[in-house]
């Protein structure tokens, strides 16, 4: 039995287990409830919400597991947070089938910029400011949401709100989860959570045969795709980079794109490179020597596993759930991401205007021709970008014209005279 115990701490040494552990809760705490809020967007039945957390389990474990044993390295995914927030606003009146259908589109355009090496160029192409806009745009919904539910229920949400803020003062990683924690109480102690509902079952796949619908595409699948290489696979590389860790990047996309494709007809999306979560993995708490930090993405990938087969149980929690409680801390999990995403779209000054438009577009959510206001925003801001930049460029050429002639004394003799 003794000479069992090196072997276990070599396989599972106690900071890798617990960094791994840790990925997860506090990554699926901080936003199960947007993806709650995606699948009941597109009419998912408890079956087909349990067979999203499943898929997503699963696509999650098996990349986590292969893509950090392949590369020695702490490769953890997630799904696509923000993604889900576009699709909780994008899906709304789509069926389950255009909604797959959309997933499959979006994954495939991710596989495609992994395999081809078309990420840096693809991304290259939208300035970071549109992007974030986008994305500040798609998130405000919930950031508002959150006082919304304030309103409503204060008993529960208010003291999430109180725990949240002492938590980012003394405790910031743990915020999120400090909250949902507290959230449960109160609504336990209020008589609002309905646990009588909730099963410990195991989850079932459900294979929805797609449907492509041109709006549900362009309104869902193509902004999920953007926001889910722009705010997530781009974060997740700098996380690996800042760590020391010259992983390859094509194939990790690739690969997650491809497990995506795989999974989407049972309701995986916008599988990504973590990057907050990720950080926990990848730093000294995991493992001392960072040649074995590798171990805590493969536990990480164990957990999602765990995660995706009670995929039955989180959605009978998710629905035990009180309204309020699930606007309250999927508001308070955004929260960081939409500081960031204004930060970003508004660092720019020469995007600044084309970053506000987006921005304005987006968090209006107009719809048109059926489709979202999330295609509408990256529309408007590219545009005003193209008409913006040409018309200071325009301005700067008669500047330099003016400077010139008043410089060259022949012109401005001509002038005097």
């Amino acid at each position: 039995m003794k000479s069992l115990f090196p072997v276990i701490r070599q396989v599972a040494p106690p900071s890798a287990v617990v960094a791994g552990l840790i990925s997860v809760l506090v990554g699926t705490a901080s936003s199960a409830a947007i993806v709650f809020a995606a699948a009941k967007a597109a009419g998912a039945s408890s079956g087909e919400l349990a067979s999203w957390m499943l898929a997503l389990g699963v696509g999650m474990g098996a990349t986590c597991i292969g893509l950090s044993l392949r590369y020695r390295t702490p490769v953890v995914t997630a799904w696509s947070t923000p993604g889900a927030a576009v699709l909780a606003t994008s899906l709304l009146g789509a069926t389950m089938a255009q909604a797959i259908g959309a997933f499959l589109v979006s994954a495939a355009l991710i596989t495609l910029s992994g395999v081809t090496g078309w990420f840096a160029r693809v991304m290259d192409r939208i300035p970071v400011a549109i992007a974030a806009a986008l994305l500040a745009g798609v998130l405000a919904e919930f950031g508002t949401g959150l006082f919304t539910a304030m309103h409503t229920s204060f008993g529960v949400v208010f003291p999430m709100f109180v725990v949240y803020l002492l938590c980012r003062r003394w405790w910031a990683r743990y915020a999120v989860l400090a909250a949902l924690v507290t959230g449960v109480v109160a609504a336990v102690l209020s008589g609002s959570i309905r646990l009588d509902t909730v099963d410990l079952a195991v989850a079932t796949p459900v294979f929805t045969v797609p449907q492509f619908s041109w709006p549900v595409i362009v309104g869902a699948g193509l902004p999920l795709f953007v926001v889910t290489m722009a705010s997530q696979n781009l974060a997740g590389v700098a996380v690996l980079r800042n760590d020391g860790y010259q992983v390859p990047v094509s194939p990790l996309i690739g690969w997650t794109g491809a497990a995506n494709l795989v999974l989407a007809p049972f309701g995986c999306f916008g599988l990504n490179l973590a990057a907050i979560t990720a950080a926990i993995c990848t730093g000294r708490q995991a493992h001392e020597d960072p040649a074995r930090r590798f171990l805590a993405g493969v536990w990480a990938g164990v957990f999602f596993l765990s995660l995706g087969v009670l995929g039955g149980t989180v959605g009978s929690l998710l629905t035990a759930l009180p309204m309020p409680l699930i606007a309250g801390i999927g508001g308070l999990g955004l929260l960081n991401t939409i500081i960031s995403s204004l930060t970003s779209a508004l660092a720019d000054e020469r995007w600044r205007e084309a970053a506000v438009v987006t921005f304005l577009a987006t968090a209006s959510g107009v719809t048109l021709l059926g489709i979202g206001s999330a295609f509408w925003g990256l529309l408007a801001g590219v545009v005003t970008g193209v008409v913006t930049r040409s018309r200071r460029k325009a301005r700067q050429v008669e500047q330099s014209a003016g400077a010139a002639a008043d410089d060259d004394p022949v012109s401005s003799a001509g002038t005097r005279g």
